[in-house]
């Protein structure tokens, strides 16, 4: 009879029975053919009715299972695994040395000895960085998150002729304001570029701000991210544009990046976390645009645009992707942390957060500024073309009196196009920062190994005006599934 999630909770609960096993599958190139490795903490073998059928995972694990997860206010957030260690006392094992383990897939999972595979929890899936020996008695598995995958350029297309021979063709993402299309030939001076592929369409053309007709293909409502003008440029050409994602929201436009974008090994839809994505677009449905002329990292500019509302990409121990963000209370049923879940001893703060009074948020940019367009167009056009970022500055006097705080807030660049949503996101900031958090640490049990970043959680202690519990949010974790503990973050 299979496990029920509420049968391993009580497992992880019951130090005394428990019996726990980590078994771990690596995926290895070894003498030209692709294969699977199976290792374990302690032996076991899988039965006839299991996947992988009748396969022994042999009994070398020796130490390093343990994951280090982080979030952070500053949009930067962190996974690292810790080598894992493979006995080769006697070198039996050497020549794994000779394998190619690089960029390959491994996955560990959880349970118990006792158990049917099946029953077994995939606590991490993640790819290798390469196998190294830092002695002569073990072997080390460099592990890395699936998050690497997108660690890649967003895309190495280059124009082949003049007279922009060798660099790069711009991409379009959401809705951009008055970027400079790329002219694609030197002998059509009027033929221009803003996407190499269809868009969902080429809004207005501008020559030194003055709008002017222009040709585009179409095809089903969709434009060829090319146009020519019908009469010969007198000066800088700009236009505004729509990316082909049709909804323009941080979701719709992260989606797209990583499943169109970047190196052969990109992500597929089974690598997403829907249920994360769309519970973040129904929260977050804001609008967004990205213009790129040159060399992009994938990951720096996801990361980048889900930034903009103070979220973070970050792989869940699945292998899926997720969009994180620190925000209290946190969204979803809370998960109860007493002092009967933390090891005695190990309780304390471990940072306190800086105040700040006030949020100035930068957002629809002008991906063109123009300063001194001479043509006969309004001024308050002209006003806007010069202008990059508009901004909008929320401010809590109360709290600038007390902290006696009056320093202009610095200015955070948003990819945000609407006024509605950047007022939103700096009110939302603002209420989050005005106020002093405290990020608690502790380590916890078995039974807290389940813990997900991000997740919302009632801590209760005796200590820091916490009798009562209050709300809070997991901020960091270190599970350590051999010693049956993790160490947990929660800011309040």
């Amino acid at each position: 009879m299979a496990i029920s999630d509420a049968e391993y909770t009580a497992w992880l609960n019951n130090n005394n029975t428990a019996y726990r096993c980590i078994l771990i599958e690596a995926a290895v190139r070894s003498g030209g053919s692709e294969i699977t490795r199976y290792m374990s903490t302690r032996g076991f073998v899988t039965s006839s009715s299991d996947t992988p059928a009748d396969t022994t995972y042999k009994a070398v694990i020796k130490g390093g299972v343990s994951l280090t997860e982080t979030l952070s206010l500053d949009s930067n957030p962190t996974m690292s695994f810790g080598d894992i260690e493979i006995e080769n006392i006697r070198g039996d094992r050497d020549s794994w040395l000779n394998d190619i383990w690089e960029n390959r897939s491994i996955s560990v999972y959880f349970g118990d000895v006792r158990w049917a595979r099946s029953d077994f929890r995939l606590v991490f899936s993640g790819i290798m960085d390469g196998l190294v020996s830092r002695n002569k008695s073990t072997l080390n598995i460099l592990v890395r998150d699936s998050l690497q995958r997108l660690n890649t350029a967003v895309s190495e297309s280059k124009f082949t002729v003049l007279p922009n021979k060798d660099k790069f063709k711009p991409l379009v993402f959401g809705e951009c304001f008055n970027v400079s299309p790329v002219q694609t030939d030197a002998t059509s001076p009027t033929e221009y570029m803003v996407h190499p592929a269809m868009i969902w369409d080429i809004i207005e053309v501008r020559d030194e701000g003055v709008p002017i007709s222009f040709n585009e293909t179409t095809s089903a409502g969709m434009s060829s991210g090319t146009f020519s003008l019908k009469t010969a440029p007198v000066g800088a050409i700009t236009a505004n544009v729509f990316g082909n994602e049709g909804v323009n929201t941080i979701k719709n436009v992260v989606e797209n990046l990583v499943l169109s974008y970047g190196a052969t090994n990109r992500l597929t839809s089974s690598d997403i976390d829907y249920t994360n994505l769309n519970a973040f677009d129904a929260a977050y449905p804001y609008p967004v645009g990205l213009y790129l002329t040159e060399r992009a990292n994938l990951l720096d500019v996801c990361q980048q645009i889900v930034g903009s509302v103070g979220a973070q990409i970050v792989m869940s121990r699945q292998g899926k992707l997720r969009i994180l963000q620190i925000n209290l209370p946190a969204s979803g049923t809370p998960i109860a942390i007493s002092k009967k879940h933390i090891v005695e001893g190990s309780f304390s703060i471990d940072s306190v957060t800086d105040i700040k009074p006030a949020i100035k948020l930068a957002y629809c940019k002008n991906w063109t500024v123009q300063p001194s367009l001479q043509t006969v167009i309004p001024n308050t056009h002209k006003t806007i073309y010069a202008t990059e970022w508009l901004t909008y500055t929320t401010y809590d006097s109360t709290v600038g009196t007390n902290y006696k705080t009056t320093v202009e807030p610095e200015q955070i660049e948003t990819f945000l196009i609407d006024t509605a949503s950047a007022t939103t996101e700096a009110n939302r900031r603002l209420n989050l920062l005005k106020q002093k958090r405290t990020i608690y640490k502790m380590t916890c049990f078995a039974s807290m190994l389940s813990l997900e970043l991000g997740q919302a959680v009632t801590l209760t202690y005796d200590r820091f005006g916490l009798n009562s519990g209050v709300s809070g949010q997991v901020v960091g974790l270190e599970p350590n599934w051999m010693d049956g503990k993790v160490i947990v973050k929660v800011i309040v």
